[in-house]
């Protein structure tokens, strides 16, 4: 039998104040952490829903590399994609992917647990909810398939915390971060911008969605890449003109991208270091699409001048990347995103406030936080001098 619970403590034990609503909450976790009093809970009809639905989250949190990899393997042998054009068979998934029957009959089980996938009646593999999801968007996909690198990285978490690990796979592919860019090959200009443009899509529909961008008649991006975003404005927008702006060795990538895009006379590209070398001074619109979050404050705020130099007095900086914060799940996006600017070795995930605060250091005077609808994909703020 459970006793009564202990009176909440005024003070924890360093001597540290607390306000009643964190004395409060401590001593609700410490009720909660007791084995009789959730086996007790367990028995009530309606707190065991709550207890079964938060055993359920504890297990995937702690499982939850197992499961990321279930989704990995499934990419690697394109299970989502094939299913797109039809049912298929445990011995024609098997078949496909180099798999024995028992083997891919338990990835299959594993990944219909994670409603990746469903068994129809007649035996056949089908898409579920989130499988036609990945299915859909190739970006999706090679976020997964990128994430192997990263979890090598991630091995050994504290070292990376420490500092002790002086080269990770991460910092060696975005070559650019931390860096002037001069030495990115084209080769290595190629893979990071072709992931950039694949994973893009989430957004620059929360861009569109929360900023009028097409009223702008000269769009300038920079850091733009293989030009996904800007490749999306012109064809909301036939009329504007399109500037680019990356280092020199993305340019091939840019160019190729417009001129299959029939935008070739609507696109500008100009090639330099955007931290150091003037920008294109007219552009009435200049856009930073998931760039500032890359860098450490020290190297934001140099671009963040460099940017305003080129401003006039009626143009728009739009800033937009995955921000921290309580709204839309942006907290669990930052808690992923910084584990994975720490393997970068660059870069950090802000907020809101931090971000206006080096804008405001940057020259800025007006600075607007536009709401987006999926916030654990970007947040947007719009400012001028």
């Amino acid at each position: 039998m459970v006793g009564k619970p202990a009176t909440p403590p005024s003070q924890p034990p360093n001597g540290a104040a607390l306000s009643f609503r964190d004395r409060l909450h401590r001593w609700r976790t410490k009720l909660i952490a007791n084995p009789k009093v959730r086996r007790r809970l367990e028995r009530l009809p309606f707190l065991n829903r709550i207890a079964n639905r938060k055993s359920r989250e504890l297990f995937d949190l702690t499982t939850g590399f197992v499961h990321a990899q279930v989704v990995f393997a499934c990419v690697q042998i394109d299970l989502f994609r094939s299913l797109a054009q039809g049912p298929r068979t445990t011995a024609e998934i098997a078949a496909g992917a180099g798999l024995n029957d028992r083997a891919a009959d338990l990835l299959l089980t594993a990944a219909a647990e994670l409603d990746l996938i469903r068994q129809g009646r007649a035996g056949a593999w089908l898409l579920a909810d989130f499988g036609a999801v990945i299915a859909a968007d190739r970006g999706i996909a090679d976020m997964i398939e990128h994430h192997a690198m990263l979890y090598r990285d991630l091995a050994d978490p504290l070292a990376l915390l420490r500092g002790e690990t002086e080269v990770t796979e991460t910092a060696a592919f975005w070559s650019y971060a931390g860096s002037s860019g001069d030495d990115v090959t084209e080769g290595e200009a190629d893979s990071y911008s072709r992931l950039m443009a694949h994973s893009l899509n989430f957004v620059i529909e929360q861009v569109f969605d929360a900023y009028p961008v097409t009223r702008h008649n000269i769009v300038l991006d920079i850091g733009g890449g293989s030009g996904a975003f800007l490749e999306a404005v012109g064809r909301h927008n036939p009329q504007a003109q399109l500037w680019l702006y990356d280092l020199p060795a993305v340019a091939p990538q840019a160019r190729d991208r417009f001129a299959r895009a029939g935008m070739a006379d609507q696109v500008e590209i100009h090639g330099g270091d955007f931290f150091t070398d003037p920008l294109p001074a007219g552009a009435d619109l200049v856009t930073l699409i998931r760039i500032v979050c890359d860098h450490d404050d020290d190297r934001v705020l140099a671009l963040l001048k460099n940017v305003r130099a080129a401003l006039s007095g009626e143009s728009r900086l739009l800033i937009a990347e995955a921000m921290s914060g309580p709204e839309g799940g942006a907290g669990r996006a930052a808690a992923y995103f910084s584990f994975y600017f720490l393997a970068m070795k660059s870069g950090r995930c802000r907020s809101p406030a931090q971000l206006s605060d080096l804008l405001r250091q940057a020259g800025f005077s007006t600075i607007e936080k536009h709401k987006t609808r999926q916030p654990i994909f970007a947040s947007v703020i719009v400012a001028h001098p």
